[in-house]
Formats: structure tokens, sequence, C-alpha cells
């Protein structure tokens, strides 16, 4: 059902070459890249026109607007199950303490008498973002991508979800109503590249955002990489993964279950256990057949995604191995399940959220731990963050001189751009003193 990649009995290498040893899915955004492009631009030369045809194209609806009518958002929380509510609304308000604290605060610096620099941070104009609606339903998704664009204070906010046939070409219900607890009452009914090159270009119902975020599959990825350069992007997100690190302390029918738990989004979703104990390998592989067995989505996705070449059990001779392997791989989410679990954690160097012993599992993080599960995959946490309020912010310098404070750094700044031979830059400070160099 999973493969074994034994590392143990030598020297693990570095870098590159221990990446090279450990399982990731195929995922190829170039290719995907060549069949978004014709897409993109038709929705820049035809505006809804292009987006209602691709949701008969590739949705099977024939929708008269891409725009969901404010009354469908509304009638949606009005029949969304009570308990279901309940949950939504506790996640939402636990991903706002996180959030909110991580709102950054204006900050001015003296850097000589008469001479400051500001770093203030500006919230983008607008976003669009992005919830997810194939195999699954995502309302966790729009909670994860519409309160931190909030706590940031974006002035304007748009989600775009792929229409459903079942629903009468509207979103999800439930992503509906996720929208309406938050009082996010501008959605769409556009799903993968099509959501994406609406929000770049703006089309006559949709006004364009600078910055467009959320989780998507390869089309997302795809038309992200696009338009780079002409938006904002979080990331090219690619299938969802989970790298346990774990010792015999670890019980076998924990490990199991969050390895499945991530194996159940998707065929490409990669389950990785690394592991310095043989037998809990061998409990972890008897624990799968068992839970597997009895599954939702054994055949379609669980079994696909532990069989694939993206997951696998790493055996290595120590922790201090498996954090190399670890910080290596760099998961998008990564357990830790070992005797002293938060004195590892702090050894973690590349992981998009780090889940600390066995009482904090990956679906927590999914839902309502406070994290954010929009988080950086296919290796990128070993340079990139997950989805934050700083992901909706510029910080901009505001420089603040006085006639002495610039006397006093002119010489300086004169010689510097001689040096450079951009001798104009030092005369725009000597045009402010009769063209003379003040003495310092």
């Amino acid at each position: 059902m999973i493969s074994r990649i034994d590392l143990r009995g030598a020297t693990l290498p570095e870098g590159q070459a221990l990446r090279s040893l450990l399982p990731r899915a195929d995922f190829d955004v170039t290719a995907a890249l060549e069949k978004v492009r014709p897409i993109c631009e038709d929705v820049h030369h035809r505006g809804d026109a292009a987006l209602i045809d691709f949701a008969e194209k590739f949705d099977g609806v024939t929708l008269d607007s891409v725009r969901v009518p404010a009354e469908a958002i509304a009638d949606a929380l009005k029949t969304l199950d009570p308990e279901v509510r309940a949950a939504l609304e506790e996640s939402i308000r636990r991903a706002r303490i996180v959030h909110r604290a991580q709102r950054r605060k204006t900050e001015t610096t003296q850097v000589v008498p008469g001479g400051t620099v500001t770093e203030k941070w500006v919230p983008v104009d607008r976003v669009g973002l992005y919830a997810p609606g194939g195999r699954a339903v995502y309302p966790s998704s729009v909670i994860m991508d519409v309160v931190p664009a909030q706590e940031a204070e974006v002035p304007s906010i748009a989600l775009a979800s792929p229409a459903q046939k079942e629903f009468g070409g509207l979103p999800h219900p439930t992503i509906l109503a996720a929208c309406a607890l938050l009082g996010v009452d501008e959605v769409y009914a556009a799903g993968g590249a099509t959501a994406v090159a609406m929000f770049a270009y703006g089309t006559e119902s949709c006004p364009p955002a600078p910055m467009v975020m959320g989780p998507g599959n390869i089309w997302v990825a795809a038309a992200k990489r696009y338009f780079t350069g002409v938006i904002g992007i979080d990331s090219e997100a690619g299938p969802t993964e989970i790298a346990v690190l774990a010792d015999a302390t670890a019980d076998p029918v924990h490990v199991a279950a969050d390895l499945i738990s991530q194996a159940e989004h998707d065929p490409l979703a990669a389950s990785v256990l690394v592991t310095d104990s043989e037998d809990l390998a061998e409990g972890v592989v008897k624990e799968l057949a068992a839970q597997v067995a009895v599954a939702k989505h054994r055949e379609e996705r669980i079994e696909p995604a532990l069989g694939g070449k993206q997951s696998a059990i790493v055996l290595v001779d120590s922790i201090d191995d498996g954090l190399a392997v670890v910080n290596a791989y760099g998961a998008e989410h990564l357990e830790i399940q070992t005797a002293d679990a938060a004195a590892v954690a702090e050894r973690v160097r590349n992981a998009g959220a780090v889940f600390v012993g066995p009482w904090s599992p990956v679906s927590l993080g999914d839902y309502a731990a406070g994290s954010n599960h929009v988080l950086p995959t296919g290796g990128c946490a070993c340079h990139s963050s997950g989805l934050s309020v700083q992901s909706f912010l510029r910080g901009i310098h505001v420089v603040d001189y006085s006639r002495d404070a610039l006397a006093e750094i002119t010489r300086h700044v004169v010689t510097l751009s001689e040096a450079e031979d951009l001798p104009a830059h030092g005369a725009a400070l000597k045009a402010r003193f009769g063209w003379k160099v003040p003495s310092a």
C-alpha cells in the first residue's frame, strides 16, 4: 500500500542530493501553462461571455451571470445546518484571534536628529480570493482566505468558487454560507484558470484585482504563473502533503489516521512517515490496511495517494537524521510525534506549519486551530510562508529629513554617486545647497 525508503546505515547527503531521495508527486505546471494560456486570453478579450462559455464547457452549467445574487448568499446561510454553522463560526472566531495578532504596526525610526524613516503597512486595494470546489467542498478555505484579508483591512474583497451543476450553477451552498458569515457579498461562480483570469484582467461584472490568493488545482497554479508580474499571488499550490516525524513513542493508530487524512484529499496527495523505529513503521503499515479498508474515499483517492510515488515510509537511523530529512523535504504540514516533541519542533526550519505532539493533528489546523491552512507545497516551505495578514500588506518606507540632517549626509551621498558614475544623483543634493557640498 505504501512504499519504503531506507536511509539507514550511511551518512545522509545534503541539499538537493537528499531531496532527490525523497518522495514527491509529479506536478508539471509548465505543461499546464500552455493549456491555460488561451483560456486566460479568451477571458481577457471576451470577459463575462467567455466565463459563461467556460462554465458550460467545464462545469456543465448554463449561467446568465457569473456574479452570485445577494439573495442566494443569504438563502444559503438560512438553510445551513445549525451544527455546521456553529462549527464555521467557531473556526472563524479562532482564526480571527490568531490573524488579528499578526497585524504589524507603523514604526518610526530616528536615524539622526532631524532624519526619520517610517515603515507603514498598507493593505492592497482589492483582492480576489479562490475557494476550490472539485472533489470536495471547502468552506474552511473561505475562512482561511477571507479572515487574514479582513484583518489586514483590505477594502475590497471578492471570492470565486466553481459553478456547481447540482446547485443550479451557483457555488456550493456551504461556500456561500461561509461567505455570508464573513460578510463577503461579492461572490462569483467561476473556477480554475477562468477565475484567476477574471480577477487579473477584470470583466464587465468583476473589477480587476491586483492580488489573487487561495488554494486550487494545477490549473489555478498554472494561471497564477501565467500572471506572475501582473498580479500578486500567494503561491503555486500543488497537491497537499503531510510528513510525520515519529519515534517509538508514537501511537501507530494516530500516525496512520493522520496519513490517511491527507490522502483523502486527492490521488496525488503525499503522505510521508519519517521514523527511526522499525516497530512503529510495521505498526503503521498494519493500521493503514485496517483503517483504509473502511474509509469512505478508499478507491478513488486514498489508495492511489498512499500507493503513489509521492508517499512513503522513510527509515532513518535517528531523530537527528529524521530532522535533516524533513527539513530537506519542506512539508506543507509537518507533525512531530516524538519524545519531547516541543524541543524537536524547535529545530524544524522548513515547513508550512508544524503540529506538535499527539494532540495537535493536521486536521485540527485544517479547521479550527486558529492557524491558516493555505500553505506552501512541493518543497516551497524552504523559501515561502503560508497565507497570513502579511500576505495582504505592503511595507512602505516614508523618509522625512530636515535641511540640517540632509546637509550632514550630503558629502557621503555625493561620494557614493560619483563612485557609481551617477553624478546627477549627487547633484540633486548639491542643488539644494547652492551647488556646494555642505561641510560636515
